[in-house]
């Protein structure tokens, strides 16, 4: 797979020994293979790269003695399969997300982190936090569905505010 060799580059500029290169991408093709289905998949290769990334960094936060600048590296370098357009583009709606997730209820908020940015598995949450996977699934939806709809709403408000800007440029000419 000619994306395995991009990511395998971008692991040893990220400091990652061979080994751990290794084992995290045996972990991303099995994750990939646990899917039920891959036709939501628009860009194979930055799909599996963002898989390798969140296990790396959750392996990273996962150590007990951890370097933050190990993890800074990791999340500050770039996804060779994206433009760096498209890569700063990505960048600005990931902290727009995030700033929609950080509006949720603190329980709803911490689940969909978990879920949704952690990469954590609705039984590892319901473990870990004491609760049903019901709760779980139900606290994801509801907070994905918010999140979309207050995306959906800034998209309406910046459409808006643009369709105005054009009107008044229109008149001035």
């Amino acid at each position: 797979m000619p994306h395995e060799v991009q990511v395998r580059a971008w692991l040893r500029r990220a400091r990652v020994i061979a080994e751990e290169a290794d084992d995290v991408v045996q972990e991303a093709y099995c994750r990939l293979a646990m899917l039920d289905d891959v036709d939501h998949i628009e860009q194979p290769g930055a799909y599996f790269f963002s898989i390798v990334r969140n296990l790396l960094v959750r392996r990273r936060r996962g150590e007990n003695v951890v370097s933050l600048e190990s993890i800074a590296v990791i999340e500050t370098l770039p996804d060779p399969n994206i433009s760096p357009e498209l890569e700063v583009a990505a960048r600005l709606d990931a902290e727009r997300i995030r700033g929609f997730i950080g509006q949720l209820p603190d329980r709803c908020r911490r689940i969909v982190e978990m879920r949704k940015l952690e990469g954590y598995s609705q039984a590892e949450i319901a473990r870990l936090l004491g609760i049903t996977e019901s709760v779980v699934e139900n606290n994801v939806y509801r907070g994905v569905k918010a999140v979309v709809k207050r995306w959906q709403l800034k998209n309406e408000e910046v459409s808006d505010r643009l369709k105005l800007f054009e009107a008044e440029v229109k008149e001035r000419s």
